[in-house]
């Protein structure tokens, strides 16, 4: 069983960490979120040892995704939150294969909260318009029009640095 558990979070360790990040914005918070998100898939496992209850991989992928977004939701609405100050000194984001990804991750990270997110599932976990609502528990035109204006804005953001884009 623990190794199983050991080798779905080693897979699913990035994707989680970039969703957290996407919202919170925070290294640290990113971190504890990944780190909840995890405990509770542990605790999943416990009551079911086996498969921890998913049928599929795409399953358990959406779950934890499903997880990271209402941890990172409810951090966004704590009190704690409001009342602390942010030293962080920046946003590292692992396992970034590709340089190109590295630099256009630069520019997504300016974008508003849920256009990074949305961006993000689409394009780099490759879920469709109508998955990301789903996860996301919002109605399928609000993720088409957040999946335009995000990639309007990323546009405008790459223009304003000088950098070529593909339409």
């Amino acid at each position: 069983m623990y190794d199983k558990l050991a080798d779905r979070i080693a897979k699913h360790h990035g994707t989680v960490y970039r969703v957290a990040i996407g919202y919170v914005k925070n290294v640290h918070d990113a971190e504890d979120i990944t780190q909840e998100v995890f405990l509770k898939l542990c605790t999943r496992f416990k009551d079911r040892p086996d498969d921890g209850g998913f049928p599929t991989e795409s399953d358990e992928k959406f779950w934890l995704i499903r997880v990271t977004v209402n941890q990172a939701k409810n951090l966004l609405k704590s009190s704690w939150l409001k009342n602390r100050n942010d030293l962080d000194e920046g946003i590292a984001l692992p396992e970034q294969p590709d340089i190109s990804e590295l630099e256009l991750s630069k520019y997504i990270k300016q974008l508003k909260p849920h256009y990074r997110t949305v961006i993000y599932l689409h394009y780099f976990e490759e879920y469709t318009a109508k998955e990301i609502a789903t996860l996301l528990d919002k109605p399928h035109s609000t993720i088409q029009t957040q999946l335009q204006r995000a990639r309007e804005s990323l546009k405008k953001i790459l223009v304003k640095e000088g950098i070529s884009y593909e339409e």
